[in-house]
């Protein structure tokens, strides 16, 4: 058998946080008790907070590996060690890749939106089975409807290919995220260099797009979640009449959502709302939607997602836990509230019988240095 006693510690447990000791045995927790006693063998953790590990649900930063610069793609097994590598370095110890499927042929004047889900995900799981990756990876099938394949790219998945959240992507220009063109107008320019001439006829291509196919996208994504015995989430909620669309679909969380309209029709549905820990730490959202501090002072936050900053998730939790005034609440929102979410029940809380995915943290100046990563009881970080 192989132990690990961490003692003088403070214990992040459920609903509140107690000075104790943790034994971990065979990749699980064994055992919790009170006290600041260091039993011999111990590793004194000097009064560090520990935690359950961080589960990310949404996270596009595989991508920026992939494709460090514009037009520049970097082989693929070396940036998903680095991707994985760099999860593990703030606390991640389980992480949904986020994927995109349904993409627009070079006719469409986007020859950035190929087609490359599949293969992907053939390489993160054909890595996990060599045991290569330190930490847990699950798959997260972004369903864009404004598209022109995703329901063949759909059926390239199954229910063994780890696919653990599907959710229905929306990125119709003046609607959601994007009501406000002009926001639109500034990220798409921005990022692609288009001209008016070509950001006109891109606006003009997503809302043909969204008439003639999203109906049907949409309901093939659904009828997928459930093939793939996936959780179904939105995006981008912004109003009561979307939720109440996406509670007809069977919606577990919400990402995103735009207003405190929709945030409160999420919870009035008990569909658990996710906010992005940029916007929270920031002070607000860069397309100019609600702000996630406005949502946890109002308790319409659950959940928190890195989206596209991966260190941002655990300084979010310690920002909310002082905003709240409980420290316990605030990382729950990246730990038991995602696992609850996915259906993830063998991980996210610290208690005898759950895989001891856990991390030491030390608190400075309010934020979080961290001093050890352990994955099913293994020192990876």
């Amino acid at each position: 058998m192989t132990q690990t006693i961490l003692a003088n510690a403070m214990l992040v447990l459920k609903d509140e946080v107690i000075a104790g000791s943790l034994v971990m045995r065979d990749g699980q927790i064994t055992d919790i008790a009170p006290g600041k006693t260091v039993p011999e063998g111990a590793v004194d953790c000097g009064g560090d907070l520990v935690m359950p590990g961080l589960i990310e649900l949404h996270t596009d930063n595989l991508e920026r590996h992939i494709e460090p610069r514009p037009k520049v793609n970097w082989p693929h097994a070396a940036a998903i060690i680095a991707h994985d590598a760099e999860l593990c370095s703030v606390g991640i110890t389980t992480v949904f890749d986020a994927l995109r499927v349904g993409s627009i042929g070079a006719s469409g004047g986007r020859s950035d939106y190929r087609e490359y889900a599949r293969d992907l995900a053939s390489e993160i799981l054909e890595m996990r089975a060599k045991d290569a990756l330190r930490i847990s990876h699950y798959i997260h099938l972004r369903a864009e409807t404004c598209s022109e394949t995703l329901i063949a790219e759909l059926a390239k998945f199954g229910p063994e290919d780890r696919v653990g959240i599907v959710s229905l992507m929306d990125h119709t220009p003046g609607e959601r995220q994007f009501r406000d063109l002009s926001k639109l107008r500034d990220y798409v320019c921005g990022k692609h260099g288009l001209s008016e001439a070509q950001f006109d006829e891109h606006v003009a291509s997503q809302i043909a797009l969204k008439e003639r196919l999203g109906a049907a996208h949409e309901a093939a994504s659904v009828a997928a979640a459930r093939r793939f015995g996936a959780v179904l989430a939105s995006h981008d909620d912004t109003t009561a009449d979307q939720v109440a669309h996406s509670a007809s679909k069977g919606v577990h969380f919400a990402e995103f959502p735009t207003t405190v309209e929709a945030a409160r029709a999420c919870r009035a549905q008990g569909i658990a709302i996710m906010m992005g820990a940029p916007n929270l730490i920031r002070g607000g959202s860069h397309s100019g939607n609600v702000a996630a501090h406005e949502l946890a002072e109002n308790d319409l936050l659950d959940i928190i997602s890195s989206d596209y900053v991966p260190s941002a998730l655990l300084s979010s939790a310690l920002l909310l836990g002082d905003l709240w005034g409980d420290t316990a609440r605030g990382i729950s929102t990246v730990t038991d509230a995602p696992a609850r979410a996915v259906g993830l029940t063998d991980r996210g809380r610290l208690e005898p019988g759950k895989r001891a995915d856990l991390i030491r943290v030390k608190r400075i100046n309010g934020a979080g240095m961290l001093h050890g990563v352990w994955v099913k009881g293994e020192r990876v970080g």
